[in-house]
């Protein structure tokens, strides 16, 4: 099992740590915009963090996830990540 800690930076930034075989850090940027788009009504933008990171470590180790990236390149990667993200958050 691995931790997933999320600190926020500011209202769209997020510094992500997961604790896992290797402990890895991520600085993720939300545009305003783009998390207006996957989230529900009752839902946030460090929520939509978490869920992405879960829905990556389904997919990948922590080391493999990019360092820094905006949280839309996920889309790039995995096609389903938004159809995915959207039944996670509700």
């Amino acid at each position: 099992m691995q931790t997933i800690d999320i600190k926020a930076l500011d209202a769209q930034s997020f510094e992500v740590h997961v604790d896992g075989k290797h402990r890895t850090t991520h600085i993720v940027t939300v545009r305003p915009e783009y998390a207006a788009k996957l989230l529900s009504s009752n839902a946030t933008t460090e929520m939509l963090v978490r869920k992405s990171f879960e829905f990556l470590l389904e997919r990948e180790s922590n080391s493999s996830i990019l360092r820094s990236f905006e949280l839309s390149v996920i889309a790039r990667y995995f096609p389903e990540y938004e159809r995915e993200i959207g039944r996670m958050l509700a």
